[in-house]
């Protein structure tokens, strides 16, 4: 399915993670143009050179940028990774004042120069700042949402993939809630293939002796592996700073879910109403995403666990969301 034609990404923050999203948006032909602000004018500059030094090996596709809002008009998706920084240690929720305050100032100065975009929230606490640029904006929660538990279902793929020897294409599997402590998988619908999770064990070798690792999933194993899932953002921060990387990818991935059209699903952070009893707060449920941004939430069965978690993240949120007056 091919890019819609002269379609325009604008990335909003010229750091780690915008910069990455940047970079794979280009090497992926995510988009026909990617556009990078910053209020950091020399910053921006520097990356908006680097990388359009590397387009000739990116096909048709160009970059721009620079410290002038402007640049992000006639946008058919604006991202938005401005923000202060994560820290080590340090939760998402706990950065949710200041980054609540940049949202107030910006969206509507975005809404002005791409009216006709999709909004996409990277930025952390994303849940909150969904449902704070849903309400500064003006627009529908359709066309503001978050970026969610896209990487967190990826985490989980790849080490169930990891645990089970499979391609992680052939992973099914979701973490949905908050993007944050509170978060769970979704493991009542996970398969390897067609199998569910509870069932799989690997084939056994041509000796007849089980493969490595070919013992069933249990309780204990699905808590550990949701613990690292969870914890995995603070893992690369402690190391690295920042996690960047793959948050890029997932990224540029739900860009390419809009300007394609696709219809892809995808968990994604929006402001729901009624959704299994749950309103007024964003939280990630897996999302049909097209061009016109979030097409419908689907309505997937969740087991009595399931249910109680999902209450209990969308309780965190909103206790949140009421200390910051967004309620």
């Amino acid at each position: 399915m091919s890019v819609i034609e002269n379609s325009k990404l604008a990335i909003v923050g010229a750091g780690a993670v915008g910069t990455s999203l940047a970079y794979a948006a280009l090497i992926r032909e995510s988009a026909r143009e990617v556009a990078l602000y910053d209020i950091n004018s020399a910053k921006v500059a520097a990356e908006v050179l680097d990388l359009a030094h590397g387009t000739q090996f990116t096909g048709a596709s160009r970059v721009t940028g620079g410290d002038d809002l402007d640049v992000v008009s006639g946008a058919n998706v604006v991202v938005i990774t401005a923000g202060a920084r994560q820290h080590p240690g340090q939760s998402r929720l706990e950065m949710a004042g200041v980054n609540v305050e940049i949202l107030r100032d910006l969206m509507p100065k975005l809404v002005e120069r791409a009216p006709d975009a999709v909004f996409v929230l990277v930025t952390n606490p994303v849940d909150v700042l969904a449902v704070a640029a849903q309400q500064f904006s003006g627009l529908p929660p359709a066309r503001v949402f978050g970026s969610g538990t896209v990487l967190d279902s990826s985490r989980l793929r790849w080490m169930l993939s990891e645990r089970v020897g499979v391609a992680i294409s052939n992973v099914h599997a979701l973490i949905v809630g908050e993007h944050g402590d509170s978060e769970f998988p979704l493991w009542s619908q996970a398969r390897i293939g067609p199998i569910s999770l509870a069932d799989w064990m690997l084939a056994r070798g041509a000796t007849g002796s089980a493969a490595a690792g070919s013992v069933p999933f249990t309780e204990v194993e699905f808590e550990s592996i949701a613990e690292d899932v969870k914890n995995a953002a603070y893992r690369v921060i402690e190391g690295k700073g920042a996690t960047n990387y793959a948050i890029g990818l997932s990224g540029a991935r739900i860009v390419e879910a809009i300007l394609r059209d696709e219809g892809a699903v995808l968990p994604v952070s929006s402001v729901l109403t009624d959704y299994r009893g749950v309103s007024r707060v964003a939280l990630s449920v897996p999302s049909v995403i097209d061009a016109s941004g979030i097409a419908r939430v689907i309505d997937v069965p969740f087991s009595a666990k399931e249910q109680a978690l999902f209450e209990h993240s969308a309780a965190t949120l909103r206790a949140s969301l009421d200390s910051l007056g967004l309620a």
